[in-house]
């Protein structure tokens, strides 16, 4: 049985009993251990988080850590199929199959996963943005309440304040805001949190319930000072605004409303 080519221990995981549920029960029989198998298009295998440690170098080289062949491949643009549309680059790609407790996953690009990872790696003072552009995007408002008290209350050294976190652009994903991903992702709850968070609208402007749930969480508009959220633009040149201006009905009562005019 092949082994990780980084650190030379059998391809599996060892799992935690007491993180049981029933779905973990039921596929891997309340098992000790799950495979955890990486394997790259040169042949060799990895567990995933040895191979995750290597990003840095694989972002620069696109090779295989182990055995220096090229991991890359390269994907037809989306117009490589349809005549009507001007022709793209290939994208690069690394295209792997996993097995892992939830089974084996084909063709899985983990480029995107090794390109945030190295970023990540040489600026970790972007962690926090990452979890709250995800968090953004998830709705999750209760989380990136609790994130921006952690920055104030217990900042490491280099942290973004809570000001500059809300107005992160991220360089991974077009330097969007959090308030272009929760426009995109249609999650109307962290836009208005966003809002009221770092934008310059009067705050009897919203609605009283978003005041009322900023209350129950404690949010005051402290972080407003600064620059508005609103005018904030992708490197497409792409307003929150303008996002929403594309997605039908949606958003059209806020636009309608002058809401996301920034």
């Amino acid at each position: 049985m092949p082994k990780c080519k980084s650190c030379e221990q059998p391809l599996v995981i060892e799992l935690d009993p007491e993180s049981f549920d029933e779905a973990t029960s039921s596929s891997v029989g309340q098992a000790s251990s799950a495979p955890d198998d990486l394997l790259l298009r040169c042949g060799c295998h990895f567990h995933w988080q040895c191979l995750l440690d290597e990003s840095p170098e694989i972002a620069l080289s696109l090779a295989c850590p182990a055995c220096q062949n090229s991991i890359v491949s390269m994907a037809p643009g989306p117009s490589a199929t349809n005549s009507m549309v001007p022709p793209t680059s290939p994208q690069p790609q690394v295209i792997t199959r996993y097995h892992n407790e939830g089974g084996i996953q084909e063709n899985l690009d983990i480029l995107p996963l090794i390109t945030e990872e190295a970023y990540l790696d040489a600026n970790p003072a972007a962690r926090p943005a990452r979890a709250f552009m995800t968090m953004c995007g998830e709705g999750d408002v209760t989380g990136v309440v609790e994130l921006l008290k952690a920055l104030e209350e217990e900042p490491d050294e280099g942290d973004m304040s809570p000001a500059e976190l809300l107005r992160f652009q991220d360089p991974l994903d077009g330097m969007k805001t959090g308030l272009h991903v929760a426009i995109e992702r249609s999650q109307q709850e962290a836009v208005w949190l966003i809002l009221w968070l770092a934008s310059s609208l009067q705050t009897h402007a919203f609605p009283d319930e978003v005041a009322q749930a900023a209350e129950s969480l404690e949010a005051g508009r402290e972080t407003t000072n600064g620059v508005d959220i609103r005018g904030l633009r992708d490197d497409q040149g792409r307003s929150g605004e303008d996002i929403a201006g594309g997605m039908g009905n949606i958003w059209a009562g806020l636009l309608a409303a002058g809401i996301l005019r920034g």
